[in-house]
């Protein structure tokens, strides 16, 4: 034994003659020895720090959390805000509390519910109580949802709004990109069909009915009998969440919006899609103008008058409010908010326009207008321009601005390869609507359309690296029109004049071909007006007009561009190639295509080049590229004729005290 050894025997031996082991404790239990700093040896140490400042569990949770004030002090302080007037934290919740509520508020019962901020799983939470004053209500009028408290999850943050999907909401998952994966229920798409406008006395001169409208009536009396069940459904829920956000990235004309919805994946789609307002602003939001009730999740009543399914989107412009029963389509409420923005926007004179929008680094801005299918979206998004915008616009005195602060991209086929930025931004904060998963490993199959074909991610528009922030800009130097003619007969870029600008705004031409739509054989044109018929409030001639004038007085130049076939038709044609169709953009863009030489076509009358930079001058002219001239020309007049009838419902159609600018308008379309 080494002489350490026999020293520690000696010693333990001698504590045992003793009666008292030197390992034993008090009622003969071993001892446990600790031994403070470092062994000798460098082996043991203390790495034991302060206890935790909490009793219990539910403290030390509560530590994990901080809540963050604004960083500036509130600006203003009027009477509209929650900010102002020097109140406390507490009365500006109570203030938030009681203008959601007011939201909330029955038409029958006159007040709104009793409403807690925070998630019902938690224990506290501030609350406001509303009585009626001005009579006793009698106690039958009583109801259960009038008895109890709602919980508000305010303007949640995109984990927040994580956690309530995947607690709450069968079908909610996080894909492997970290991306929410939701369902949308019965409804993948809108439902233009049962969307309604209230005819009142003053939308009945101002908007646009009848032939060709997308506006479908309803009146006042079956609007409330829909807000009163979408408002009882919503009362009747344990918690409702409740976005207020903002539409319009022109600080002069932005629009405060209220979004009460009953699902987690409402919130977070609209969180994506409008602008999010800074915590200051959000302090400072007071009375929105305009709200959306989203009880999706229940149906309307079939046998309400106006009402000829179980589906509802009610708009009714008098009262700023929207009613949506019977689909959870979340793209409803995007486009329902866009409707109205054209509604609105003309209004202050800003013109609305269902466009995408970039801009060059020398601030020269391009808009582009076309139908699924013309390749808006892939000639839009260009890494040597800046993205303002991918599909909403207004056009106002100070410039362009985007409407939304998000993209609501489609997905189906999508590859890394064909749309690299919507592919990168399908990530944490994401919505990505009914696509189908790898059960294991949460990889999407973007291919698969088991749910739908309309699958679509919705993001902040952020989320791509070339986007301009804020989301606005100049002037527009060109105006874009895109068509997939799959007659092939339109040449692959015109200069356009005002007004065969005005023409082809208002007729919205492209073609669907085998393959786009069931039972499609042949090329089959489609038309829609101003390129976004379903979303627009007043006639076209008027929003035409509007592009007209504000073309003029800024000095844009107009362009029809075909994205579609040459050489023939579908089928014996060949679709006119991508990098021809970048060229020909390039070239708009850089100013170049200005001084080129023109020439004019027949029938349609449209000024094309003769040359352009990188582009074979024999495609330029669609006739050069046919083997039999004759099929040419009748694929040509077939095109003009169908342009002809299109336009026949907007002939009569009175611009101002006479009809000199229609007159102009018809004389700038085909002639035959």
């Amino acid at each position: 034994m080494s002489a350490n050894g026999e020293a520690a025997a000696a010693t333990m031996n001698g504590a045992v003659a003793n009666g008292v082991s030197a390992d034993t404790g008090r009622n003969g239990l071993r001892k446990i020895a600790t031994t403070k700093g470092k062994r000798q040896n460098g082996i043991c140490h203390d790495d034991s720090g302060p206890p935790v400042s909490a009793r219990t569990i539910d403290e030390l949770h509560s530590l994990q959390k901080r809540r963050s004030a604004p960083s500036t002090p509130i600006k203003g302080g009027g009477a509209q805000g929650f900010g102002g007037g020097g109140l406390s934290e507490a009365d500006r919740h109570k203030q938030q509390l009681q203008s959601i509520s007011a939201s909330l508020a029955s038409f029958t019962r006159e007040s709104g519910p009793k409403l807690v901020k925070g998630d019902p799983a938690q224990k506290s939470g501030s609350q406001v109580h509303h009585h009626h004053h001005h009579h006793v209500v009698p106690t039958i009028t009583v109801s259960d949802s009038s008895l109890k408290f709602t919980h508000v999850l305010y303007n949640l943050s995109p984990a927040e709004l994580y956690e309530q999907a995947i607690k709450y909401e069968k079908g909610s998952f996080i894909t492997s990109t970290g991306a929410l994966a939701t369902l949308s229920g019965a409804k993948t798409g809108r439902s233009p069909k049962d969307k309604r406008v209230v005819r009142d006395e003053t939308t009945e001169n101002e908007l646009w009915w009848g032939k060709g409208s997308p506006n479908i009536e309803m009146d006042e009396h079956t609007f409330m009998v829909n807000r009163e069940r979408a408002v009882d459904y919503l009362n009747s829920l344990e918690k409702v969440f409740v976005n207020d956000q903002f539409l319009n990235w022109d600080p002069e004309n932005k629009i405060k919006v209220r979004i009460v919805s009953a699902r987690a994946y409402h919130s977070l789609f609209m969180h994506n899609m409008c602008i999010r307002p800074t915590p200051e602003e959000l302090e400072d939001f007071g009375t929105p103008d305009f709200t959306i009730y989203n009880a999706g999740q229940f149906p309307c009543n079939r046998y309400t008058h106006y009402m000829t399914s179980s589906t509802s989107i009610d708009v009714n412009l008098a009262r700023k409010e929207m009613v949506i029963l019977g689909t959870q389509y979340a793209g409803e409420m995007k486009k329902g908010l866009f409707s109205v923005m054209h509604y609105l926007m003309p209004k202050r004179h800003i013109l609305s326009l269902h466009s995408g929008c970039n801009m060059g680094k020398d601030g020269d801005v391009a808009l582009f207008f076309g139908l699924s299918g013309t390749g808006k979206t892939t000639l839009s998004t260009d890494h040597n321009r800046y993205l303002i915008g991918d599909d909403e616009h207004c056009w106002s005195e100070n410039g362009v601005s985007n409407i939304e602060g998000g993209c609501y991209a489609k997905c189906i086929d999508l590859s890394r390869e064909k749309e690299p930025d919507i592919w990168n931004a399908i990530k944490f904060g994401t919505v990505l609507e009914n696509v189908v998963f790898e059960e294991h490993t949460r990889e999407v199959e973007y291919s698969d359309k088991s749910v739908t074909e309309n699958t679509r991610a919705a993001y902040p528009i952020e989320y791509i690296p070339n986007a301009k922030l804020p989301c606005v800009g100049p002037h527009p130097k060109n105006v874009i029109l895109l068509a997939c003619d799959a007659f092939g007969v339109l040449p692959p870029v015109s200069k356009l004049n005002l007004a065969q600008t005005m023409y082809h705004f208002i007729s919205g031409y492209t073609a669907l071909v085998a393959g786009t739509e069931d039972g499609i054989k042949e090329p089959t044109a489609t038309f829609s007006a101003c390129f976004g018929a379903a979303f627009i409030m007043l006639h076209p001639t008027k929003y035409a007009a509007m592009l007209a004038e504000k073309m003029q007085k800024h000095g844009a130049t107009a362009w029809l561009v075909n994205t579609g076939w040459s050489g023939g038709s579908y089928g014996s044609g060949s679709r006119i190639k991508l990098k021809y169709t970048r060229k020909i953009i390039d070239a708009i863009h850089s100013g170049s295509l200005l001084n080129a030489n023109y020439k004019t076509t027949e029938i349609f009358g449209l000024e094309i080049p003769t040359e352009v930079d990188g582009v074979p001058s024999e495609i330029l002219d669609p006739v050069n590229t046919w083997a039999d001239k004759a099929t040419h020309k009748n694929a040509l007049l077939k095109l003009a004729g169908l342009f002809k009838k299109n336009f026949e419902v907007f002939a009569s159609y009175k611009i101002g005290s006479d009809s000199k600018l229609t007159d102009e308008i018809l004389a700038a379309g085909p002639i035959f």
